[in-house]
């Protein structure tokens, strides 16, 4: 690897695709994302971040996650999609607060059927 993460994507997408050309056997999925976040700077910042990459790669912006506080655009290459999402403060203000639960609730065990199917 080198210190240079553009080119390491690149060459990995290169040996994946040499590798799967190289081994029919090796089952792969039917599309695949490439996701590229912007640093968490304000939310101008981000989605003018996300406009320059709209400008880029010949895409719009993308308004249908808008709801949940995401602005992003994105570009198809076949089943191979480059998509850049902004995840604005107000989104990530609510995950951060759903998350806080995280390890306060636990769930009763679930029941273990026995040989002959009855639940212990």
């Amino acid at each position: 690897m080198t210190c240079d993460r553009r080119t390491d994507l690149i060459n990995g997408l290169l040996d994946l695709a040499a590798f799967l050309d190289a081994h029919p056997d090796v089952p792969v999925p039917f599309s695949v994302t490439v996701h590229h976040f912007p640093d968490r700077t304000s939310d101008t910042d981000q989605c003018t971040e996300i406009d320059q990459i709209a400008a880029l790669v010949g895409s719009d912006i993308d308004y249908e996650d808008s709801p949940y506080g995401h602005y992003a655009t994105s570009r198809m290459f076949g089943p191979v999609e480059y998509r850049a999402v902004a995840i604005l403060s107000a989104a990530r203000a609510r995950h951060d607060a759903y998350a806080s639960y995280r390890g306060c609730v636990q769930p009763d065990p679930a029941p273990i059927a026995s040989k002959e199917g009855q639940l212990r």
